[in-house]
């Protein structure tokens, strides 16, 4: 269980609420606030989608009780981890004083992504997700958007994709393709580890194999090849950003079918379309599809993410746009806003709006150098869909078409660049990273002892 298993959370710790993934609720233990001095507040535990709403530059005093209770699995904040946080995004700014588990906030700006309102209560049907498949929708729109190959995957791989029984295992290339072909190797020091083979527990089990899948990594490799060398992969709905940073490269670019398998395995967000994908659908018949399918998609060296937007369809008319890479600020887009917003305003008109049949859905475009517009992606109405710089709230209002940039560095949302992983959270006595960190320290110790 981790955090992203329940979507988005904000940084400042006062957004956590009942959040609608799965059974389990993540619950925030209290919650005070005022403002200016006075408002109202309370101290009862929250219950369903919970947001502090604050203009630009308006300050909150904030008293935030930090204890954050996850089912099953408990995991505590503790001061220093929610601080470094805090202060990773210059937007925050936060007081010493604190008493017990609280501590006192002021912040410039709170901001709400996808859990400002119960999105558990939007429904759709199983057809409108289907539609935003991409081996449903590329066929279609092939010539507005990237070169892109599909393959079916077979069974056996899901299943792979799903186990975790057992150890980290990638499959056996039969072409000897590296998942990290860039890491440093030295063979030197391998001749100081030695495995030393049996075992006195006659009953220890033999370790798992390697899974295989030729047939794939040969389809692959043909389809890699003709796409120019280098692809980045997405499952039928979803790309696995959440694992680029295993990849040497750090992005989602992949060059054979081993890097493809490591960050496919390595994903949580692809759980979604693996288990959850129609789970915001009134008529749901199934938690998945019949079959899955994998996309590579042409990676190409000169793609800019500032010029990527994300636009939102409201009864076939389009009432929203947002960059789509909210973690930076792009001064660029200040001077460009009003023609891109002409731009994927046409391309919605001429080559979008009476070639899909959803009357409600969002869609991902890219605006290149010289002007053109390519479609990268649909994605629901709602559901697992971010709003990026709007709430769905907002969205669902009747309103021109509203395009919105990050306009400052302190509009900047958190996201996977200031992110760690979920085990840096538990630093509690007793705890795997507790230990670890004394055991270094011990051998830190041990050593200057020895020099000394």
């Amino acid at each position: 269980m981790s955090f992203r298993d329940y979507g988005v959370v904000s940084f400042a710790g006062i957004l956590f609420g009942k959040i609608p993934y799965g059974k389990e609720e993540a619950m925030c233990s209290g919650v005070e606030w005022s403002e200016h001095g006075g408002g109202c507040g309370g101290s009862n535990p929250i219950e369903g989608p919970a947001q502090i709403k604050a203009q630009p530059n308006s300050n909150l005093n904030l008293s935030v009780l930090l204890h954050l209770r996850l089912a099953p699995k408990s995991s505590p904040f503790h001061h220093s981890t929610l601080l470094v946080l805090l202060l990773l995004s210059d937007r925050f700014t936060a007081t010493t004083s604190y008493a017990d588990s609280v501590w006192n906030f002021k912040v410039h700006q709170v901001w709400s992504p996808c859990i400002d309102r119960d999105i558990s209560k939007i429904r759709m049907k199983e057809e409108e997700v289907n539609r935003c498949q991409i081996q449903e929708w590329y066929p279609k729109f092939k010539s507005v958007s990237i070169k892109t190959l599909i393959h079916e995957l077979p069974e056996p791989f899901i299943e792979y994709l799903l186990d975790d029984s057992g150890p980290f295992l990638l499959p056996i290339s039969i072409t000897n393709e590296d998942a990290l072909p860039n890491r440093v190797h030295n063979p030197h020091e391998e001749e100081d580890y030695q495995v030393s083979e049996g075992s006195d527990d006659e009953s220890e089990q033999p370790s798992s194999s390697p899974p295989s899948f030729p047939k794939l990594e040969l389809e692959i490799k043909e389809s890699i090849k003709t796409l120019g060398g280098a692809i980045f992969p997405k499952l039928n709905w979803s790309a696995p950003k959440d694992a680029s940073w295993i990849s040497t490269t750090g992005t989602l670019r992949c060059t054979s079918f081993s890097e493809v398998a490591l960050l496919f395995k390595s994903s949580d967000s692809l759980v979604h379309d693996l288990c959850h994908a129609y789970d915001s659908c009134s008529d749901k018949t199934s938690s998945r599809p019949r079959s899955f399918f994998l996309a590579l998609r042409k990676w190409y060296p000169s793609f800019r993410p500032d010029m990527e937007f994300r636009c939102f369809v409201k009864g076939q008319h389009l009432i929203g746009i947002s960059q789509r890479e909210v973690t930076t600020f792009y001064p660029v887009l200040m001077e460009k806003k009003d023609d891109v917003r002409t731009l994927i305003h046409d391309f919605f008109t001429n080559k979008i709006r009476s070639r899909f049949d959803s009357e409600n859905y969002t869609f991902d475009v890219y605006v290149t150098g010289d002007d053109r517009v390519k479609l990268m992606d649909f994605n629901p109405w709602a559901a697992f869909t971010l709003p990026l710089l709007f709430t769905w709230e907002e969205l669902d209002q009747e309103i021109e078409v509203d395009m919105r940039i990050v306009e400052s560095r302190r509009e900047v949302r958190p996201g996977l660049k200031t992110a760690v992983p979920y085990d840096y959270f538990d630093t509690s006595p007793g705890s795997g990273w507790d230990q670890f960190l004394r055991n270094v320290g011990e051998e830190e110790l041990t050593h200057q002892n020895r020099g000394a």
